[in-house]
């Protein structure tokens, strides 16, 4: 069996780590670790997810491991190098925290996981006690330093002594924790480092023991250089309320092929020697997508389950041309009508007419133009403009109507 360490270097989840070496805190004695997500939404998005995907390699390593919802934390809200954070209400900061729970639960259900709110903690905590024994081992020397407290403090507004006081508070969770769990690795994304650093001082000085950082580094798309998640300007996000299941496998669908390797070893549990036969078979016929397409399938069955997973796919290929409105249930059709744009029609009326009521013709003439050409199918069968719409061209009460490869009409009867 692999290392650990050997198997998160090869994965891509190692940026940085406080001991000398990473063996040190994966491959020696069995450790807790914990990740810790501020309730800054009720749903983490895609841009969260690597995270979850390095605590659960810990956890199938033998490893045990901690998720801390930021109940306590939320209420001051981590410095953003460019706003104050508007404070929320405790009723909100609670409710998103329930969910986030919830959707932990459902993520990280196939391990054993302590869940915990650091409000459970904090909540109760004492103003003069905490000073004392917190932050008395604090500098403002050092808190100017970090780059979102130095960001603020140069600009116009400046920073409150409310975000100002938020790393003192996760530094506590890791003291916390240490003591109660004996947790002595906090993970996170890199723009947590300084956070994490913090809590393994505090430790040192207060317990006079060692304790560990590990931080990911941050993801991008190789072929756009953007950061990973960030899908003009809409977060993708895990709860299906918020981005459907389709729109969920879509994203992924869509994965650059510089980043497909990349992102099969980051965001799926494929064994390295799977990963290394779909890309062989990705590279051998680019244009099948296979390598995406696997990796929609693995991500988003993690996700959302295997149903949710398989309902996408078919939708995808009926979408795309690779598959039949035939082999979609009920269930399909009604995700078919929100993953395309739709047009209502009426039985009896010309082709001509419904290429222009679903816009994908400006005019008649373009519409007969498109017809001419060839470019025009119903149901994946080409079409003339004689053609008028009738029963037997839908099923389950919808058709589809396609202009060349990539523009598509679902079309609902009246």
């Amino acid at each position: 069996m692999a290392k650990l360490s050997d198997v998160l270097r090869s994965r891509g989840y190692v940026y940085q780590h406080s001991s000398e070496k990473l063996e040190e805190i994966t491959d020696g004695t069995k450790r807790t670790v914990y990740l810790g997500v501020d309730p800054t939404a009720d749903s983490i998005h895609v841009g969260n997810l690597a995270a979850y995907m390095l605590l659960r390699r810990f956890a199938d390593a033998g490893h045990k491991v901690i998720l801390l919802i930021g109940g306590g934390t939320g209420m001051i809200g981590d410095p953003k190098p460019d706003v104050e954070r508007p404070l929320l209400s405790i009723e909100e900061i609670r409710a998103r925290s329930a969910k986030l729970q919830a959707q932990a639960k459902r993520l990280l259900g196939g391990i054993e996981i302590q869940l915990v709110n650091n409000y459970d903690w904090l909540g109760s905590q004492e103003l003069i006690p905490f000073l004392r024994d917190v932050g008395k081992h604090f500098t403002v020397n050092s808190l100017v330093k970090k780059e979102a407290i130095s960001a603020r403090m140069e600009s116009e507004d400046g920073i409150s002594f409310t975000e100002f006081s938020y790393p003192l508070l996760q530094a506590y969770d890791f003291w916390h924790l240490f003591r109660e769990y004996g947790c002595d690795v906090q993970i996170g994304g890199s723009d947590q480092w300084g956070n994490i650093v913090a809590g393994v001082d505090l430790i040192r000085r207060k317990e006079e023991k060692s304790a560990y950082a590990l931080t990911l580094p941050i993801i991008t798309d190789k072929a756009s250089g953007k950061k990973f998640g960030k899908s003009e300007g809409n977060a993708i996000w895990l709860d299906p309320e918020k981005t459907t299941p389709y729109a969920f496998y879509q994203f992924w669908l869509n994965t650059s092929d510089e980043s497909a390797e990349d992102f099969l070893k980051l965001f799926t549990l494929l064994e390295d020697a799977e990963v290394g036969a779909v890309m062989e078979l990705h590279k051998r016929d680019p244009k099948e997508r296979h390598a995406q397409t696997t990796l929609a399938r693995e991500v988003t069955t993690l996700v959302h389950g295997k149903e949710a997973a398989a309902q996408a796919e078919k939708v995808s290929e009926v979408l795309f041309g690779r598959g039949a409105l035939a082999d979609l249930d009920k269930e399909m059709v009604a995700v078919l009508k929100t993953a395309a744009p739709a047009a209502a029609v009426a039985t009896g009326a010309n082709i001509v007419d419904v290429l222009v009521d679903s816009k994908l013709a400006s005019s008649k003439r373009e519409a007969r133009q498109f017809l001419a050409d060839d470019a025009v199918s119903l149901n994946d069968s080409s079409v003339d403009e004689k053609h008028t719409l009738a029963t037997g061209d839908f099923q389950n009460g919808v058709a589809l109507v396609r202009r060349g490869k990539k523009n598509v009409v679902v079309l609902t009867l009246k």
